[in-house]
């Protein structure tokens, strides 16, 4: 026992060290990688901040005015070109330069601070290369502080008029830096005298340029830099304790080296106290516990072994009491047990009772007579006391009445609802206190039955019940009714809730896609006459990508409240993402076109501001009348949309109403001739699916298909989706297509003869708020016995960010079906690495535009790389669209991108050509 113990022991001991030696590791592993990605993200920023200066300053270079007052060598001018631009550019974007030189190279217009760039050697060289290549340059340089520059060519008159120059500081990067990695952030550059803030760090030679938190931060580093030279804080996490508490420190090189001049650095100081306080705790809490499991154990052993013995003595002691007729010594001593493994001690228990009670024989068998009574008696009062109690205890109205109605027995709830005792309760009615409806006494005597009824509670609030009827005989000649009432007042208000939500947009309250189109086809009927109004947000999509879902919510609620304050008596829908419409049923169309102008005039006074940007609500109305404009619902929508688009060709009015002789009828025509060629397909199945393989980079094997939908022409030849594609999202037929898509796509997913490969189908934004996608999808996998994790639903970056929390909501709903999300054409929009945490997705579909220059274009493979690392570091694949050449391959694979699709692997083609069955 005590070998026993010793190895316990050990074994308690290594747990604890092995834990410990664990917990160590992975928190140094993620440090690591914590100082990885900071690097990488410092990069990733600099880059952008370059892409975005390059960009400010091609907008100024592309100023006409000031292209022709360079040529003229107008210099007031030019002045002035630039002066009206500045304002925007300092406050806007951050800039805090901006020079213009002529063709000789020489500065004629200054903005802002005087640049330490202008003294800098190889000025001219570096802005003579701008000006013979003709293409933009950017620098990063770092004196007493680090700024980014950026020139760009002037072109005016097809020739080479000058140069624009503008610069901006890292601030807004150190900021960002400092909140994405909670650190404290420095920004050194070499320096061989102290700087004008005292910021010098003489035993390292280097200037502080930026400081987090300087009063804190600052003498910290100083004592660091006293302890330990500049060289040991690169390459690597150097660990330090200062103040009673412990930091790591590393280094980010910017790049900005030269042969004189060391790099610039950004300096990250992390806290790190915290965790290593956890793991201390963790270590001792582990090494406490398993200390008491193994003392549990030494005690659990020696209990063991004490009862068995005891037992054993008890059972030897009473065996003789037997032979002096003692019953029940050995019952009332020996405890029934029951145990998982039987021993010779059980077996000895066993046969000893089993002896006593062959010995009692007829003696205890009146006793045993006794005994059955008596226990029949309990029985009956347990059930006396189980049904009182169940009647008292019970959250529902139970009681009895006669056939007259007055009342003879309630429960405790009865009492509680009605705040009346119980002898008080007999001298009331069934129907004076329960039912204010109609109560029909011979039905429910004679055979039961069920009724839901309203009646007032003690707190005054009227409840509704739903009461369970059941003839109850007393004797012979008396019956009475037990009436078991549940209250299902919750229950009903749900109900109304849920059947106000069928006909409601849940962001805006507004009625919703589905109940407009039903009342359009209630009001557009022979004899009727009325107006539908058609809006479209403008810019909208700026909204969500510049300062989020929730100000695009915002902007959307602030609308909805417009509308429905002008537009009483008439039927206001929201239709999905930024598009609404006004049902005017017996309504002329100049009450509809006065409308129409009250809308866009308080839309254009209506502004949201947030973080410093305003967003106003601007729209285009379109105008359609029935029956001039259509006498069936499709026709009126598609000429409503029509006008909409013609009031977004006239900003200043923004409304636009129909005539009769409008120009341009072509386009209309052909709206309404694809409205009924997509019904007609959807009726008669003639849509189909095209299949093209997605490969896996590594291997070239094909994981899955993406199914392409594609209409066949009336000459047999199919037609591309961009015919009728935009057509279907306006009219509302969209919604009718996906949910065939779905179908469709289930069904061959079914039909593959390998089982491993899934199907990828796209949807379309609107069926992102279509209620009835979800129910669908369970229906057809129930159907064709398909697992939905084979199914891989697409949607559009822009589609998911034009209503990001339906959106979010529904993919959500999609990916606990089973089924898996992929994010298409992504990169394309401003806001693309800000959605793509937050959106609900399995796979990134990384934009063509992006891979079919990649070989050619530096800017490209930044953004792809950037991509691919931030979706590995997600935990999402990546998969590289519209391959057509071999030379793509090597950057796709160098990026550790996971799938390719293109022509030059594999086209679109027919199911049957893929392993259907």
């Amino acid at each position: 026992m005590l070998l026993t113990s010793f190895l316990l022991l050990a074994l308690t001991s290594l747990i604890v060290w092995v834990s410990n030696h664990s917990l160590m590791s992975q928190f140094q592993q993620s440090r690591d990688e914590f100082y990885e990605s900071q690097s990488q993200e410092v990069k990733f920023n600099i880059q952008r901040s370059a892409d975005v200066m390059r960009q400010m300053a091609g907008m100024v270079a592309s100023s006409e005015d000031l292209g022709y007052a360079l040529l003229n060598n107008n210099e007031p001018d030019a002045e002035l070109a630039i002066k009206a631009l500045w304002p925007t550019l300092q406050l806007d974007v951050g800039l805090d330069d901006i020079v213009v030189y002529n063709r000789e190279l020489r500065p004629i217009v200054t903005f802002g601070h005087k640049l330490e760039f202008l003294g800098g050697a190889g000025i001219d060289d570096w802005l003579g290369d701008v000006l013979d290549n003709e293409r933009p340059r950017d620098k990063l340089l770092c004196t007493e502080s680090c700024k980014q520059y950026v020139a760009v060519p002037v072109l005016a008159g097809g020739v080479d008029a000058g140069v624009v120059m503008i610069s901006r500081s890292l601030a807004d990067i150190t900021r960002y830096l400092q909140k994405s990695s909670g650190s404290e952030v420095a920004l050194l550059v070499d320096s061989d005298k102290p700087s004008l803030e005292g910021r010098y760090l003489p035993s390292w030679g280097i200037s502080l340029a930026a400081l987090t938190h300087e009063s804190t931060v600052f003498p910290y580093i100083q004592e660091l830099s006293r302890k330990f030279s500049f060289s040991e804080t690169q390459g690597k996490a150097l660990s330090y304790t200062y103040d009673g508490k412990k930091y790591e420190i590393s280094s980010i090189a910017l790049g900005t080296g030269s042969n004189d001049r060391r790099s610039s650095y950004f300096l990250l100081i992390s806290d790190v106290t915290d965790q290593l306080n956890g793991i201390l705790k963790t270590t001792q809490t582990i090494l406490t516990i398993s200390l008491v499991g193994w003392a549990a154990a030494e005690i659990l052993l020696y209990l063991i072994l004490r009862y068995r013995m005891g037992r054993l003595r008890e059972i030897s002691r009473k065996l003789p009491l037997l032979a002096e007729r003692k019953y029940n010594v050995m019952r009332h001593s020996i405890k029934a047990r029951r145990s998982l493994f039987v021993d010779e001690i059980d077996a000895l228990e066993t046969t000893a009772v089993e002896l006593e009670i062959k010995l009692e024989g007829l003696e205890t068998e009146v006793g045993k007579r006794g005994l059955q009574l008596e226990a029949k008696i309990k029985d009956l009062a347990r059930e006396r006391d189980f049904i009182r109690g169940l009647m008292n205890t019970a959250q529902v109205l139970v009681l009895t009445h006669r056939r007259d109605g007055f009342i003879t027995l309630t429960n405790r709830f009865c009492q509680t609802m009605t705040g009346l005792s119980d002898q008080a309760l007999l001298h009331y009615s069934f129907q004076q206190l329960f039912s204010m409806d109609f109560f029909n006494v011979d039905e429910f005597f004679n055979a039961g039955g069920q009724q839901e009824s309203h009646f007032v509670s003690v707190d005054g609030t009227v409840r509704t019940i739903v009461w369970y009827h059941t003839p109850l005989r007393i004797d012979e000649e008396r019956r009475e009714l037990i009436s078991v009432g549940v209250d299902i007042t919750e229950r009903k208000l749900a109900e109304n809730r849920l059947a106000w939500l069928a006909n409601r947009d849940s962001l805006t309250e507004l009625y919703n896609r589905r109940f407009f189109e039903e009342a359009l086809n209630r009001a557009v009927v022979a004899g009727a006459f009325g107006a539908v109004l058609y809006l479209d947000l403008d810019r909208f999509k700026d909204v969500n990508e510049l300062s989020g879902h929730q100000t695009g919510d915002q902007l959307l609620r602030a609308v909805a409240s417009t509308l429905s304050g002008l537009s009483h008596g008439y039927i206001v829908a929201r239709l999905g993402g930024d598009e609404f419409a006004v049902l005017m049923e017996h309504t002329s169309t100049d009450a509809a076109v006065d409308l129409a102008r009250k809308i866009a005039d308080h839309l254009d006074q209506q502004s949201i501001h947030i973080h410093g940007r305003t967003h106003r609500a601007s729209a285009s109305i379109g105008i359609a009348a029935y029956p001039d404009h259509g006498d069936r619902p499709d026709k009126l929508m598609a000429n409503a949309d029509y006008a909409m688009y013609r009031a977004k060709e006239d900003m200043a009015k923004r409304w636009h109403l129909l005539q009769p002789d409008q120009q341009d009828r072509e386009e209309l025509k052909q709206r309404v001739y694809w409205a009924e060629r997509i019904r007609s397909a959807l009726l008669y199945d003639q849509f189909e699916l095209m299949l093209q393989p997605i490969f896996r980079l590594t291997d070239f094997n094909i994981q899955h298909y993406e199914a392409l939908l594609r209409l066949r022409g009336d000459d047999g030849e199919y037609l591309s989706p961009g015919a009728f594609i935009p057509i279907a999202e306006r009219n509302g037929q969209i919604a009718a297509i996906d949910r065939w898509v779905v179908a469709k796509g289930i069904e061959l997913v079914s039909r593959f003869v390998d089982n491993s490969i899934s199907l990828a189908i796209n949807l379309s934004g609107q069926s992102l708020q279509d209620k009835e996608l979800m129910p669908l999808m369970e229906s057809e996998f129930e159907k064709w016995e398909v697992e939905p994790r084979r199914l891989i639903v697409e949607v559009t970056e822009t589609a998911a960010v034009t209503d990001f929390t339906s959106a979010r909501g529904v993919l959500e709903d999609i990916r606990r079906l089973g089924c898996q999300v992929a994010l298409d054409d992504f990169g394309v929009g401003f806001s693309s690495f800000y959605y793509l945490g937050q959106l609900p997705s399995d796979y990134i579909k990384v934009d063509g535009s992006f891979i079919t220059t990649l070989p050619d274009s530096e800017e490209n493979q930044l953004i792809v790389k950037a991509i691919a690392d931030i979706a590995k570091g997600l935990g999402k694949k990546t998969v590289a669209e519209f391959v057509d050449k071999p030379s793509i391959l090597p950057y796709l694979r160098k990026y550790n991108i996971d799938y390719v699709q293109g022509f030059y692997l594999g086209r679109p083609q027919p199911a049957t050509e893929v392993g259907i069955k």
